[in-house]
C-alpha cells in the first residue's frame, strides 16, 4: 500500500469512529500564542508537552530551523495572521539542539538537488537572476544566534504591534529541556 493510500484509509477509520471529537476546538488560540517551531520530526509531540500546550491552545508555525529569514516572506505573515486575526497575543521562536539545519551546507544540497534531476543550468539561471542559491540554501553555525536573529526579525518588524512580547527558547529534543534565550517581556 502506498502512503497515501495507507493514510486515507486510517483516515476513513478515523472519521467513521468519529476520533475527531475529542480533538475539537475553536480556531483562536486559548493561551494566546504563536510558536514558531523546527519541523523537526522528535518535535511534533515533545514540543507542545514540553511546554503544556494541548489542541486548541496555540497557533503553531513550522519551518525548517525555527528560522524566520524574510520579514515579508510566509512565516512572517502567519505570525501577523495569527496577531491580527487569530488573537494571538505573544510569540514564541522555538530552536533546538541537534538541529539539521546547524550543519546545512549550500553546497551539499545543490548537489543533492542535481542528483535528483536539477539542471546546473537551472541552478545558474537562479543565481544569474537574483536568487542567491547559497544564501538561501545556508544554514545557520549556532542555534542560539539563530533563535536571537528569528526573534529580532519579527521584534523589528514595522507591522508589529507594540507591547507584543516575543520569545525565544531553544528545547533540548532529547528530553524536552527548554533553554530562555529571550525573555519578550
Amino acid at each position: 500500500m502506498k502512503l497515501l493510500e495507507e493514510i486515507l484509509a486510517h483516515n476513513e477509520q478515523f472519521v467513521d469512529s468519529k476520533a475527531y471529537e475529542k480533538y475539537q476546538r475553536g480556531k483562536l488560540p486559548n493561551k494566546k500564542l504563536v510558536i514558531v517551531s523546527c519541523m523537526d520530526t522528535r518535535l511534533v509531540e515533545l514540543l507542545p508537552k514540553a511546554m503544556n500546550v494541548r489542541n486548541g491552545d496555540v497557533k503553531i508555525v513550522k519551518t525548517a530551523g525555527a528560522v524566520v529569514s524574510h520579514p515579508f516572506g510566509s512565516i512572517m505573515r502567519s505570525i501577523l495572521v495569527a496577531i491580527y486575526e487569530l488573537g494571538a497575543e505573544e510569540v514564541c521562536v522555538v530552536g533546538h539542539y541537534d538541529c539539521g539545519m546547524a550543519s546545512l551546507e549550500s553546497e551539499s544540497i545543490m548537489n543533492k538537488m542535481k542528483d535528483r534531476g536539477i539542471q546546473k543550468e537551472t541552478l545558474n539561471t537562479l543565481n544569474y537572476s537574483g536568487v542567491e542559491l547559497e544564501q538561501f540554501l545556508q544554514g545557520f553555525s549556532s542555534v542560539e544566534d539563530s533563535v536571537k536573529q528569528s526573534v529580532s526579525t519579527v521584534n523589528n518588524h514595522p507591522l508589529l504591534p507594540e507591547g507584543v512580547p516575543v520569545h525565544g527558547l531553544i528545547i533540548d529534543p532529547e528530553t524536552g529541556k527548554l533553554d530562555k534565550v529571550i525573555d519578550g517581556y
